[in-house]
């Protein structure tokens, strides 16, 4: 008899988050004595604010919270995130039309799960971030990608949408800003697409996650407050994790029409059940409290996008898309590929980024995470001596002499 039983081959066929795996690899490195800079990971490196982390001290001292509540998630916090959504995204809900869940990943796991069957379409913009695609199959869907380059701002259009669209597509994911690329679509082409969606039928997800982090005085449009009818037809996804520098206390939230809530409740109660008490009542403070610490956090941000912006464009053979939004650059580099570095004639991103990693201890992620080469992404939630030192060893390493 076999001494290996099989395993699901749904599970099998999920790919590793490779944003996560080069993450874990710089810091095994950088705890073996190297020196390296780690772009990877999309986590903010300031502290959660004070106030948020002592009302999760004072969550402490009410057994309450020490017991199952609502799958759902607290009243507390569905009635913070009603009044968020009404504020930041335009849109009127009720407490019912909101699920809490275990951080912006479940959030859009359960969506997927909620609105895409068996054999079902959805149109993905590329680049996208690394967990779109997998949770699509592992809700039984088939991720149809439709891809944007530098040349378009990494912004897909309608034209591109319809092209894709066949009688089997069930949803379109929207992200703006977007994580890998920070682009920000304007409310134009945001009403644009909606109408497109609502014309034929087609869900829309919205991962909402960065809306807050933009710049020069961008505004990132809720695509379901666009149009009357787009509500209806919308899934918003959101949490405190990127604005509030929260990301290790795992809230998110899912936004949209009472039948899909409650699909998406019942789920939950099966899954996970409630989310961590404490950490919902922190949330509750991060949305309702004082704002000052996100403000400073946003204005660090900015002054780090305008730096690396800066000093990736010193590169000949980077083009450096302005990000709107997030805190990611995400350089067209297909003007480096297939030139010999070093010794090294790197053909793929995913073949730079090793190299980048080996030769100058610089952690990226390669285009191909989010679905084609010839990109990296660099996250710019990180000090500003080690953003700077980091770019001037890849200036180092490209420079001609």
């Amino acid at each position: 008899m076999s001494t290996e039983l099989p395993l699901s081959p749904r599970i099998l066929a999920i790919n590793e988050s490779a944003t996560l795996k080069v993450d874990a690899k710089a810091k095994a490195l950088k705890a073996s004595g190297r020196p390296v800079i780690s772009y990877g990971a999309g986590e903010p490196d300031f502290s959660t604010p004070a106030n948020i982390v002592d009302a999760a001290r004072r969550a402490l001292d009410d057994p309450g919270n020490f017991r199952y509540t609502p799958a759902a998630g607290l009243p507390d916090l569905r009635r913070a995130v009603v009044a968020k959504t009404q504020r930041d995204s335009g849109l009127t809900v009720d407490p019912a039309q909101v699920v809490i869940t275990n951080g912006g990943k479940q959030a859009v796991y359960e969506a997927f799960a909620a609105l895409v069957g068996e054999g079902d379409e959805v149109i993905l913009p590329a680049p996208y971030w690394t967990t779109y695609p997998e949770a699509i199959r592992l809700a039984g869907g088939t991720p149809v990608e439709v891809f944007a380059g530098a040349d378009q701002g990494y912004r897909v259009t309608v034209d591109q949408l319809e092209a894709a669209r066949t009688e089997r597509t069930r949803l379109v994911l929207f992200v703006s800003p977007s994580n890998p690329t920070g682009a920000v679509y304007t409310r134009e082409q945001t009403e644009a697409i909606a109408r497109w969606a609502v014309e034929h039928d087609i869900w829309i997800l919205a991962d909402e996650i960065y809306q807050n982090l933009t710049y020069d005085g961008v505004t990132a449009t809720s695509i379901a407050s666009v149009i009357p009818e787009a509500a209806d037809n919308t899934v918003l996804v959101n949490g405190v994790a990127k604005t509030y520098a929260m990301t290790g206390w795992r809230v998110g939230w899912l936004v949209g029409p009472q039948r899909v809530a409650k699909a998406v409740s019942n789920l939950q109660s099966h899954l996970t059940s409630n989310v961590s008490n404490v950490s919902q009542r922190a949330a509750v403070e991060a949305l309702t409290g004082p704002q000052d610490a996100v403000a400073e956090m946003r204005a660090a941000f900015d002054r780090r996008r305008r730096l690396i912006v800066d000093e990736l464009s010193k590169i000949d053979g980077f083009v450096v898309p302005v990000p709107e939004g997030a805190f990611y650059a995400y350089p067209d580099v297909t003007g480096v590929l297939g030139r010999e570095w070093h010794g090294v004639t790197p053909t793929t991103t995913l073949e730079l980024a090793d190299l980048l990693l080996d030769q100058t201890d610089v952690a990226v992620v390669p285009g191909e995470a989010f679905g084609r080469s010839g990109y990296l992404r660099l996250s710019y939630a990180l000090d500003d001596e080690s953003l700077l030192e980091g770019v001037h060893r890849l200036q180092r390493f490209f420079s001609v002499d």
